[in-house]
C-alpha cells in the first residue's frame, strides 16, 4: 500500500469513527428525551391519581333540606322522601367510635343528599358496640340520649353534635350536662328532655336493642353501612364520589 491508499485509508477509519461517535450521540439524545418523556408522563400520572383520590374523597356539599325523618319506636330513624323505599341505606353506627365520626365528616352528607333527592332510603340504626369502660358507659349515655328525641330534624342536628364533640376513647365522656347542653344547641324541645336525659332513661333500651341488632346483623364493627343487604366496602364508604355511584347504581 502507497502513502497515498494509507492516507486514504486513515481519512476513512477517521471517517467511520465520527460516524460512529455522532451515532452515540444521537443514541444517547434520544434514550434522554425518552427518559424525560416517560418521566413527565409518571408524573402526570402521579398528579392524576393524587387528583382522582382527593376528589373522590371530598365531601359533598348540602344541596338542600333534608328529607323527612322519622324516628322509629325502636330507636332506628329513617330519612327519605315520601313514597321513596329503595335502594335503602342501613348505617350501624355507634357515636363513641372513631371510625363513624370520620365516616359522618366524609360521608355524611352524602347519605343526606342521596336522601333529600329521593335517591335512597337512609335508615340509621345507633348502637352500642363497646364493651370496655369508658368507651360503653359514654356510648350508651349518648344513644340514650338520642332516643329522648322524637322529633326528626332535631334528632338529626343531635346526632351531628354528638360526633362533633365526640370524646377519647380513654375518656369519661358524653355527660348528661354535655348532652343537655347539646340538646339546647340541637334545638330539642321535648319538655321531658333533660329529665329523660339525667336519669338515663332509655340505658336499657339502649343496651336490648344493641345485642338485638348486632346479632341479627352479625356486626363486629362500627361503622357498617349495608346497601339492600349487603355490606359496602370501606374503599367505596369513605370515598363520597364512589358511595354515590354504588348507591345511585343499586337503584338502576
Amino acid at each position: 500500500m502507497n502513502k497515498a491508499e494509507r492516507t486514504r485509508a486513515k481519512s476513512a477509519r477517521e471517517k467511520i469513527k465520527e460516524q460512529q461517535a455522532a451515532a452515540r450521540v444521537r443514541d444517547k439524545r434520544r434514550r434522554v428525551a425518552t427518559y424525560v418523556t416517560a418521566g413527565v408522563v409518571a408524573v402526570a400520572a402521579v398528579g392524576l391519581g393524587w387528583w382522582y383520590a382527593a376528589s373522590s374523597s371530598q365531601s359533598e356539599q348540602a344541596a338542600g333540606g333534608l328529607a323527612p325523618i322519622t324516628v322509629q319506636p325502636d330507636g332506628s330513624v329513617v330519612m327519605a322522601k315520601q313514597g321513596v323505599t329503595k335502594p335503602v341505606v342501613d348505617i350501624f353506627e355507634d357515636f363513641q367510635c372513631p371510625a363513624c365520626k370520620e365516616l359522618e365528616r366524609v360521608s355524611g352528607q352524602t347519605f343526606k343528599n342521596l336522601a333529600a333527592e329521593g335517591k335512597a332510603k337512609v335508615v340509621y340504626h345507633p348502637i352500642t358496640i363497646f364493651s370496655q369502660e369508658p368507651t360503653k358507659s359514654n356510648s350508651v349515655r349518648a344513644g340514650g340520649a338520642a332516643r329522648c328525641i322524637a322529633d326528626g330534624k332535631q334528632w338529626m342536628a343531635f346526632h351531628d353534635l354528638l360526633y362533633q364533640n365526640q370524646p377519647s376513647e380513654t375518656e369519661v365522656g358524653f355527660t348528661p350536662d354535655q348532652l343537655k347542653n347539646w340538646g339546647k344547641e340541637a334545638g330539642v324541645t321535648a319538655p321531658g328532655f333533660e329529665q329523660c336525659v339525667t336519669t338515663e332513661k332509655n340505658a336499657n333500651a339502649q343496651l336490648s336493642f344493641s345485642k338485638k341488632i348486632i346479632e341479627a346483623q352479625k356486626l363486629n364493627h362500627t361503622p357498617t353501612v349495608k346497601l339492600n343487604g349487603t355490606e359496602i366496602d370501606n374503599s367505596a364508604l369513605f370515598s363520597p364520589q364512589q358511595l354515590r355511584q354504588a348507591i345511585t347504581g343499586a337503584a338502576k
